[in-house]
């Protein structure tokens, strides 16, 4: 590597220093696009202030995973391929981030970080056609990884592979899954434990953007008190209200900013106007946000006028909520089975034949399955802690605070129904119905 490195200033970290080849990889046009998809999609409509991008969230993952390396005393081999990893984790969200995720992943069977392993090693396009003679011949991301000393194969696995500790696995497509390149537990925690770069980033990060001070966290205390153990990340006692204050800001954030009820109203919409439009979803890891509504404002008919009402916010109205903790055991059983992207599409068909509207005049969010019927991923939660005698144990063992926590709804709400106003009442019976409320 070269010792050619710039200090990029951030509102969040301070000064972050970026060396060679991250420099390079942070300049590339995969990189770039980045800088015009919203961190928080349309959540600017909510909280004015949340503007910033997947641009700076990759950077302030970057240099946390690089705080967290430096604590743990990686090799510089390790610290390197967890920095790749954490700069290059996002670089296949599609516009707006996480509201056009689903869609993106239903249709292709990937999602963003499956997308970015191919990405990086040049397996699917890095650029779209009218820009060949810009990006025309350039070499893969996964060469110059290769060209100074870092796995491509090892950076790919970080970001595909959540680990033993998560709920899920990468996938090459066909399902088939792919295993972990190194048994380094440690690792892949960096970027998808309990206590990782990307959350303690973008806690910090949105909470700074959108006002909502719930997403502080004592970042400093986390990182001082990691150590390694028997293969895995694990906080040492000294870190313990540290642990609790992440597992506070994650779930208040979840439910005050993430799942707010108009901001995934007005995912809905962008959904709608997705479906009824003539988009090939499978590019559009290739477009920015301003490209896509571009696309759809341009296209005429439903498409138009659904994409145009949310950039006037002229917005669905709710026409059921049925909260949390007034949601019965029938009731969310019943609402499990609506949980995958073509259930719903389905259940949204129902309740707009028997209300006499339109599909696209109808929205429906339920939280996912896992969520509704068992509260808050385990995975997420289960901070390890280390006692000065050498004994692990979990933070809900330890704390009452993260035990409360772990089976509290992060949405506050279990099924969320919206259309336009004059089509309200409508719908409102036509799903009390359908779902026999």
């Amino acid at each position: 590597m070269t010792n050619t490195s710039k200090v990029i200033y951030d509102p969040v970290h301070g000064s972050i220093r970026v060396d060679e080849p991250f420099l390079s990889i942070l300049d590339r046009h995969e990189m770039q696009r980045l800088r015009a998809v919203k961190q928080l999609g349309h959540g600017n409509m909510v909280f004015p202030g949340a503007n910033h991008t997947r641009f700076e969230h990759s950077l302030g993952v970057y240099h946390l995973a690089g705080r967290m390396a430096s604590s743990l005393s990686l090799s510089v081999e390790e610290t390197n391929t967890i920095k790749a990893a954490a700069l290059l984790h996002d670089v296949c969200h599609t516009p707006f981030s996480h509201a056009t995720e689903e869609i993106v992943e239903h249709v292709t069977g990937m999602d963003h970080m499956e997308a970015a392993g191919k990405l990086i090693k040049g397996k699917i396009r890095t650029f779209q056609e009218r820009d060949t003679d810009l990006f025309g011949g350039q070499e893969t991301i996964s060469e110059i990884l290769e060209k100074n000393g870092i796995s491509s194969d090892a950076v790919c696995d970080l970001i595909m592979n959540p680990g033993a500790g998560s709920e899920s696995f990468g996938t090459l497509g066909g399902g088939k899954k792919i295993t972990h390149f190194s048994p380094k537990e440690y690792m892949h925690q960096m970027i998808h434990g309990p206590v990782d770069a990307d959350q303690m980033d973008y806690l910090e990060r949105d909470a700074h953007f959108t006002g909502v001070t719930h997403g502080k966290a004592d970042i400093d205390r986390l990182i001082g008190t990691m150590k390694i153990h028997n293969d895995r990340i694990v906080i040492e006692k000294g870190g313990t209200s540290a642990a609790e204050g992440l597992m506070v800001a994650r779930s208040l954030m979840y439910s005050s900013v993430y799942y707010h009820r108009t901001v995934r109203i007005i995912r809905m919409m962008l959904m709608k106007s997705i479906e009824s439009s003539d988009v090939n979803v499978a590019e559009i890891y290739l477009w920015n946000d301003a490209e896509l509504m571009n696309h759809l404002v341009n296209e005429g008919g439903i498409t138009s006028k659904i994409a145009r009402s949310v950039q006037n916010r002229v917005l669905y109205k709710n026409a059921l909520t049925v909260f949390s903790e007034d949601a019965t055991e029938d009731l969310l059983s019943n609402l499990s089975e609506f949980t995958s992207y073509q259930k719903r599409k389905q259940l949204e068909s129902e309740i707009a034949e028997r209300a006499g509207v339109d599909i696209s005049e109808v929205g429906v969010e339920i939280p996912p399955r896992s969520i509704l019927l068992s509260s808050m991923n385990i995975g997420k939660t289960d901070v390890s802690i280390l006692d000065p005698e050498g004994k692990v144990k979990t933070l809900t063992r330890l704390s009452p605070v993260a035990k409360a926590l772990q089976s509290r709804n992060a949405f506050g709400w279990s099924l969320l129904v919206a259309s336009p106003e004059e089509h309200r009442d409508a719908v409102q019976r036509a799903a009390k119905k359908i779902l026999n409320l």
